[in-house]
């Protein structure tokens, strides 16, 4: 069992739908207190008032981490209500699909803004706080599409989430003598919103090249990043963990 995070403080960007929201569950439900950072002032502040409910401590703050303040707005924010940052997920994303024929320099900076400057904001705006809690966490939500796989459509996204693990291995050197940790997860096909926004017979198509035969769960995602933030993972720095059910191992759909 891991150790609980009572006392400790986490941001949740992206957190108020999907895996974002699962993390804010988990993370609350094993003893944090979570800020739930999104750009829908609406939907951020029911996620919260939902762990509330279930006795769990959070609360919500409404900001775009891609825009020049936003992330240190949003590290503020998480002083002024809980005193301390020691963990942040950075799992804000976008995902809109564009063949790469038809794509504009705008499709390309929205999915950049939020996805790869977004992180790397956020991450600099928590650095103080957890220098002065004497260490953090940092997770951050990147996808096998891009670091190990591609799909039509998604070339800026790809190369967003590629992005975020070239920043994550230079970001968990520098910050190492502070004891702050950065890691990342790559999700495969998870049980979202947005999945069930991409059709049924996408979901039928991912789920037959699947080797598990299913699609995740968001606390699935959630109980990996609740294990880098954990105590027991104080030794893990600039690494990755996949959670897909196996999807990127099969050579062709031939071997399943």
């Amino acid at each position: 069992m891991l150790t609980r995070l009572d006392g400790r403080a986490a941001i949740i960007t992206g957190g108020s739908k999907g895996i974002g929201k699962g993390m804010a569950r988990v993370f609350a439900k094993h003893g944090a207190s979570v800020l739930i950072v999104a750009r829908g002032e609406e939907a951020a502040a029911a996620a919260a008032e939902e762990i509330c409910a279930s006795g769990g401590t959070a609360a919500h703050f409404a900001t775009d981490v891609g825009a020049p303040d936003g992330a240190e707005m949003m590290a503020e924010a998480a002083i002024g209500r809980f005193g301390r940052i020691d963990i942040l997920c950075s799992n804000a994303g976008i995902f809109p699909a564009t063949p790469l024929r038809d794509m504009t320099t705008a499709d390309i900076d929205a999915v950049f803004d939020v996805n790869l400057r977004g992180t790397m904001l956020a991450v600099r705006a928590c650095i103080p706080a957890m220098e002065k809690a004497g260490k953090g966490r940092v997770i951050i939500t990147s996808s096998i599409t891009g670091p190990i796989t591609g799909y039509p459509g998604w070339s800026h996204y790809g190369a967003s989430k590629a992005g975020q693990l070239g920043f994550m291995r230079t970001a968990a050197i520098e910050l190492a003598p502070s004891n702050i940790t950065v890691n990342a997860i790559l999700p495969g096909n998870v049980m979202t919103e947005g999945m069930h926004e991409m059709g049924e017979d996408y979901i039928q198509a991912m789920t037959a090249a699947i080797p598990m035969k299913r699609i995740g769960t968001v606390e699935e995602v959630a109980y990996t990043a609740l294990f880098f933030a954990s105590d027991e993972a104080g030794y893990i720095t600039g690494q990755t963990i996949v959670v897909d059910g196996g999807q990127v191992l099969p050579e062709s759909l031939v071997a399943l």
